[in-house]
């Protein structure tokens, strides 16, 4: 029996809403297979959050110290290293971070007058005309920490704030583990231990930012 054309356009309309339908349920299973169910407090939950410096530095700053540790050298010896062969000793004891090498040290030594919580230390055994200053905070500055360990680069950060932070973020967990018991009034005099990095911009001065310090009773 011929359809009307009523009952036609019925059957057209019909046929377009499953193609429609069917089309709009394709859609749906295509992102439900390409979604990612994050749970909130896990991992990958906290990847999506905003970059927080200060739960990135406490969370890297111990693995930096031990490498720093790990890598250190003594002073004198690391002064006589520098002069034979540079190539050699930044190999071994830090990374060429940029136009400078980064550098790991320790020495033992006295305190000097502080300035703005920046100690000289007079150690044994120095080459005359070498020079080492101590960062004892409450501000720190420099990136040796963030650059040490050669793998926390720009690339992995939105931009040049968020690297910047990190660097900040990591002074700060060291100060806060590290320099939070120093009564810096009293220092000058006292004999230190330290072991620390520096960036070697002058081969014949350096600023030491520590990852441990001990005072000597």
């Amino acid at each position: 029996m011929a359809m009307t054309g009523t009952t036609a356009a019925r059957s057209k309309v019909s046929r377009r809403s499953l193609i429609l339908g069917g089309g709009a349920a394709l859609v749906l299973v295509a992102i439900a297979l390409d979604t990612t169910v994050v749970h909130v407090g896990s991992e990958q939950d906290l990847r999506q959050q905003a970059f927080d410096p200060d739960r990135f530095g406490a969370a890297e700053f111990p693995r930096i110290r031990e490498a720093i540790v790990e890598r250190a050298a003594e002073a004198p010896a690391l002064v006589t290293k520098l002069a034979a062969d540079k190539a050699g000793a930044v190999a071994d004891h830090g990374i060429q971070a940029g136009a400078f090498p980064v550098m790991a040290v320790t020495f033992t030594g006295t305190l000097g007058e502080g300035k703005s919580g920046i100690f000289a230390v007079t150690v044994p055994d120095l080459p005359d005309g070498q020079t080492i200053r101590v960062q004892t905070g409450p501000a720190i500055n420099g990136t040796e920490l963030r650059d040490f360990p050669g793998d926390i680069v720009f690339g992995a950060f939105t931009n040049q704030i968020e690297f910047q932070d990190a660097g900040a973020a990591l002074n700060r967990a060291m100060s806060a583990e590290v320099l939070s018991d120093l009564d810096r009034d009293t220092l000058t005099g006292k004999t230190v231990t330290v072991t620390g990095a520096f960036t070697m911009i002058n081969p014949k001065s350096w600023l030491v930012t520590p990852v441990r310090l001990e005072v000597a009773e």
